[in-house]
């Protein structure tokens, strides 16, 4: 049997078994809505740590599913781009914040300016 065929066989079966996971996940899910509905009579503090440990709990079962490792795949190249980012230096980020204020201070003077004329016209139109 080729190698290939046995790995094609175990994505079949993960997606297989994938199906499952996404429904226990879901299946969490409702179970910390509606024990947080259930259970308002206990305090608030039990109930938060109980949804959150259900969410948590659906989240490491979601990341054990094809997609959930796309996604944990998906954030490590993305923390591998944010370092290859050239951040710009504190100067740099002054000046072209500045930059931006003083142009949307001159838009917006000319909108002002523009829209005070036309009011200035239709009011000696209508009277």
């Amino acid at each position: 049997m080729k190698p290939s065929s046995v790995k094609h066989g175990a994505e079949v079966q993960q997606t297989r078994h994938d199906g499952l996971k996404w429904a226990a996940v879901i299946a969490l899910l409702v179970i910390a809505v509606v024990g947080n509905t259930y259970f308002a009579d206990v305090g608030l503090i039990y109930r938060v740590l109980g949804v959150v440990v259900l969410c948590v709990a659906a989240a490491l079962l979601a990341l054990t599913t094809s997609k959930g490792r796309e996604l944990v795949e998906l954030a490590r190249s993305a923390k591998k781009e944010i370092q290859r980012v050239v951040w710009p230096t504190r100067p740099e980020t002054i000046q072209t914040t500045a930059i931006v204020l003083v142009a949307v201070l001159v838009v917006g003077l000319m909108l002002w300016l523009i829209d005070t004329l036309l009011g200035w016209a239709m009011s000696g139109v209508i009277g």
